[in-house]
């Protein structure tokens, strides 16, 4: 019994020395160690120099604060958030991901979008954080975890969407483009710049200044709110919301099996017994819950938070994206708006497949009050009333009044961002 003061004193003594390491090497360090990469494992025009000062120990915790934003344009499908990316991914300082979190759904739990499982959501959430704070701190290769198969010496041809980011397909990552490839369509981005180095898109993601990644995968802004709060990251989430009458068009003219039923009941206006509402009904609880918490303005949202209705972005895109980038700080240069202007007035020739960006945007807010009987549109206002109230869109009382376009279905609402 002599001796058992002491050895409770030395553990004692112990865990100080623990937890104060730890707290020095949290504040004093990126939140990953880089991966020391061999120069076998490079691409051959990068030189053992260029991997050294890959992997050195930057950015550092001050660094990330007094520099990097990372932005997160939290939407769901077919809301307009693939137009939302390209305000990011057209600025010659930021570096943009296209839904990195696919290859997580699809590792992990590839019948996501059928299974309502609570244990399932957990784990998707939390592999999703953690490779979200991973990517914000520029360390692709923690995506090499959930990309299949595997790649090989960083090197893979499996990247979801990689040619939707111009980062990933222009020079240093992709050298093997000319003058005249300035701007890819993005097929033609994975033809011409072959496998994706992720060393080389590493150094890429360090050399920009700011980080912005498009999500789908995320349901509501709660779930966000360990990265928020993280002080090793500088997170701006943008929130993109949709009328849900309008995503329920576009997702039924979109994913076509997936939604066979809406366009049975909607071409033979008998409604089939088993239709699955939860596609229409779980869009408007994540809407309704997520923009509870954002506009109920709490504390680890202060300054982090901002709403969009895809609506208002689509009638001045300009105003709108001049609103985002004041929010978040950073200048917008003139690149963005050379995109808005060529990519907010064409017609629909110019969309060549489901994810294009080129349409007139005012027209494609208002097109779903013509493809939705009215039989389909009167079940969604009573299904999703309250975020339709929540958010500031009108419903319509009779089919005239749904087709008549003279007739705002939109209120104005300014919903200013949480500072």
């Amino acid at each position: 019994m002599q001796c058992s003061w002491k050895a409770v004193l030395l553990l004692a003594l112990a865990s100080i020395a623990i937890q104060y390491t730890a707290i020095r090497t949290f504040t004093a360090k990126s939140f990953h160690s880089c991966p020391i990469p061999n120069p076998v494992n490079c691409s051959l025009s990068q030189d053992t120099d260029a991997a050294d000062r890959l992997c050195d120990e930057s950015p550092t915790f001050a660094y990330n604060l007094s520099r990097k934003t990372h932005v997160l344009i939290l939407a769901t499908t077919r809301s307009g958030s693939s137009f939302v990316g390209q305000l990011f991914n057209q600025h010659f300082d930021v570096f943009y991901l296209f839904e990195p979190l696919y290859h997580v759904q699809y590792t992990l739990i590839p019948k996501l979008t059928q299974s309502k499982s609570t244990t399932d959501r957990r784990v998707m959430l939390g592999a999703s954080r953690d490779l979200l704070r991973s990517l914000y701190d520029c360390d692709l290769y923690f995506l090499e975890n959930y990309i299949k198969p595997q790649p090989i010496n960083h090197t893979t041809d499996r990247l979801f969407r990689r040619g939707a980011s111009k980062a990933l397909c222009s020079p240093p990552v992709c050298e093997s483009l000319g003058a005249v490839d300035l701007h890819l369509e993005e097929g033609d981005c994975v033809k011409k710049c072959g496998t994706l180095n992720l060393t080389l898109a590493t150094e890429s993601c360090r050399e920009h200044g700011h980080v912005a990644i498009k999500t789908v995968r995320v349901p509501e802004v709660s779930d966000l709110r360990a990265l928020v709060e993280d002080p090793r990251l500088n997170l701006k989430v943008i929130q993109l919301v949709r009328d849900p009458r309008g995503i329920l068009a576009s997702r039924s003219e979109t994913f076509r099996d997936t939604y066979r039923l809406w366009r049975i009941w909607d071409g033979t206006g008998r409604k089939p017994y088993n239709l699955d509402v939860t596609q229409l009904t779980t869009v408007c609880e994540d809407f309704g819950n997520s923009v509870s918490t954002g506009l109920n303005r709490p504390p680890w949202l202060k300054g982090k938070y901002m709403l969009v209705r895809y609506e208002d972005l689509a009638r001045n895109p300009m105003k709108k994206t001049e609103e985002i980038y004041d929010f978040l700080g950073i200048p917008m240069d003139s690149n963005v708006e050379r995109w808005i202007q060529n990519n907010t007035r064409g017609d629909r020739s110019s969309s060549k497949h489901k994810y294009g960006t080129v349409r007139n945007s005012a027209a494609t807010a208002e097109k779903w009050r013509f493809r939705l009987s009215y039989e389909i549109v009167a079940f969604t206002q009573h299904a999703c009333q309250q975020v339709l109230a929540q958010l500031g869109y009108k419903t319509a009382g009779s089919e005239e009044e749904l087709k008549n376009l003279s007739i705002s279905l939109v209120e104005e609402r300014d919903f200013l961002p949480f500072s």
